[in-house]
């Protein structure tokens, strides 16, 4: 079945880099309040004594960053068994390159499934209901390639009979909605989210990225974005959530205009806990994640997982 004057414009590029800057320092000091070295005490410990709700990481390419926050949760055996078939969902949405930040680094996703791989799956499917055209997304964004070297298997997101009406269990707002059929008949889900502005949302993150696993989500928009937003996950959340950090669209997002709209981050989350990496993630871009509607409502849900860092084994490696 798969398939201006010059006074205004000089005073907003003032105020664009100085919220960047704010950001950039926000998500430093995310990372360096007592984080732990690569191979500090915890290499010592069995895997099982390595248990974390999150590990972060800074400093490193995407394929590395994955890499050491993967020993660190103690591999992806873990969360993959042999014979399984996993999804990973990045974002696909626009037909544009992976430097402008708009879309799921393709280094990361194909990391990504050959460890999923190594670790005996048998299928490791990738797709995304894009916003532009399904065929261009795939391609330019770099993913199509990546995905196919790495031995995973593309599937189209742009039919609408690959979707299936679902119910949403404890939902305030979204009651039902039409999900694709790799997300609910994969074995393992795997989300992979790219950090970024939204002009609608504030920021895409873990949660905004179910926007992308179903197919009537205009209605969300005419409805309660945010509450829709906060509502989908709870038909099935993701067994792992990694949010790429790397290079972050810090203004005119979902698309982005330009490399100018992107702060070159290199971080990394990797958790079990897909609020904790949203909120975790908006602390990285400079944002209080209250003020980010859907994170608000799904905090106060409790449905979702925990927006209280405090709380959570979070490990801290700085490359």
């Amino acid at each position: 079945m798969l398939k201006s004057t010059g006074v205004i414009n000089m005073n907003r590029r003032e105020f664009l880099g100085n919220a960047i800057k704010i950001g950039m320092a926000a998500g430093a000091s995310f990372f360096l309040k007592d984080f732990n070295p690569v191979f500090g005490l915890d290499e010592a410990l069995p895997a099982r004594l390595r248990a974390y709700d999150m590990v972060a990481v800074k400093g490193g390419e995407p394929d590395v960053m994955f890499d050491t926050a993967m020993k660190a949760m103690g591999g992806m055996k873990n969360f993959v068994k042999p014979g399984q078939t996993v999804l990973v969902k990045p974002n696909i949405g626009w037909a544009v390159s992976p430097d402008l930040g708009a879309t799921t680094n393709p280094v990361l996703v194909s990391r990504i499934i050959k460890h999923c791989i190594d670790a005996g799956a048998k299928k490791v499917l990738v797709f995304d209901h894009s916003c532009d055209s399904g065929p261009s997304c795939y391609k330019i964004s770099g993913i199509e390639d990546a995905v196919k070297n790495a031995g995973g298997v593309m599937v189209p997101g742009d039919n609408p009979g690959y979707y299936h009406n679902t119910a949403i269990p404890g939902s305030a707002v979204l009651k039902s909605a039409d999900f694709h059929e790799t997300f609910l008949e994969s074995d393992v889900f795997i989300n992979v989210p790219v950090l970024k502005n939204h002009r609608m949302a504030q920021l895409t993150i873990g949660m905004k990225n179910y926007m992308g696993v179903v197919w009537a989500r205009d209605q969300w928009h005419r409805t309660d974005l945010e509450a829709c937003i906060a509502d989908c996950p709870l038909v099935r959340k993701p067994d792992l959530t990694v949010v790429d950090a790397y290079a972050v669209m810090m203004t005119n997002g979902p698309r982005g205009h330009s490399k100018g709209d992107v702060s070159i981050l290199k971080n990394l989350l990797v958790s079990t806990d897909m609020l904790a990496a949203d909120v975790a993630a908006a602390k990285i871009f400079g944002t209080d994640p209250m003020n980010i509607g859907y994170l608000k409502k799904a905090s106060e849900s409790g449905l979702l997982g925990n927006s209280d860092l405090s709380q959570l084994s979070i490990k801290k490696i700085l490359l």
